[in-house]
């Protein structure tokens, strides 16, 4: 029996950069649904799925002890592992199994605009570095040379203003990321193409990721606990949750 590829477009959906465009708004209340979905696809094999948790730990531990060069692959081959791991959660949600070469997968199929992706991500979040050295570094020049009592006093509000500004920039790029990934995956999109659909989406969709994230950031705290071990649990369930609210957004639009 042939093997279903896991990033074949479901019926009604088609490939390319101009599906990507497609997306539909939620009720705040369906970022919960999310999370139970993905906790149901967690459960249909957790085993797998922490096993797949693990090796992808291992692998981004490995390449951040190369300097340099691990860093740049770290960042270039999220997407492609990513990909690999969502294309597990469309055959689970068919009713097929999870194995462990589907992390590997997003290496078969649409791997050069998947490292794109990661690209993209890598630029983004340098320009967003450097916006908030300049604030940072100037205002801490300037107060340098005011001397102390105001200028200690600039020195610091540039610090702060500069972090502020840093999340104010971040927030978009991860609006632009959140479900480019899975249409690049799944709907051969274009990297750039993805991304404005993502974040057309998260806008469109505000008031329910606001919700998604508040309830992420409390689990995440609550899974480092134990000294982090919470997070072989809690990383399948925001990969499948992630699966479920792209599904919702723009495959059943």
């Amino acid at each position: 029996m042939s093997e279903q590829n896991p990033f074949l477009a479901k019926e009604g959906v088609q490939g390319g950069g101009d599906s990507a465009a497609a997306g539909r708004g939620v009720d705040a209340g369906r970022s919960i649904e999310w999370l139970k979905q993905g906790w149901r696809l967690f459960t249909n094999n957790p085993g797998v799925w922490i096993a797949i948790t693990v090796i992808l730990l291992v692998i981004f531990i490995i390449l951040s002890f190369i300097p340099v060069i691990g860093q740049l692959a770290a960042n270039f081959l999220m997407p492609v592992f990513a990909a690999g791991v969502l294309g597990g959660c469309r055959s689970l949600h068919d009713g097929g199994e999870l194995r462990i070469d589907h992390l590997f997968a997003g290496f078969k199929q649409n791997t050069g605009s998947l490292i794109l992706l990661g690209v993209f991500y890598l630029v983004g979040m340098v320009a967003i570095m450097a916006v908030i050295f300049v604030i940072g570094g100037g205002a801490a020049f300037s107060g340098a040379m005011m001397g102390r009592g105001p200028g200690v006093g600039m020195a610091i509000g540039g610090f702060f203003l500069a972090m502020l500004v840093g999340v104010a920039l971040m927030v978009p790029l991860a609006m632009a990321m959140f479900f480019a990934t899975p249409l690049v995956a799944f709907k051969g999109a274009a990297p750039l193409d993805a991304m404005k659909a993502s974040f057309a989406a998260c806008l469109r969709n505000i008031l329910p990721l606001i919700v998604y994230g508040v309830i992420v950031f409390v689990a995440s705290i609550v899974a480092m606990i134990p000294f982090g071990l919470g997070l072989l649990v809690l990383v399948p369930v925001l990969i499948g949750s992630m699966y479920t609210s792209y599904v919702e957004i723009f495959e059943q639009a």
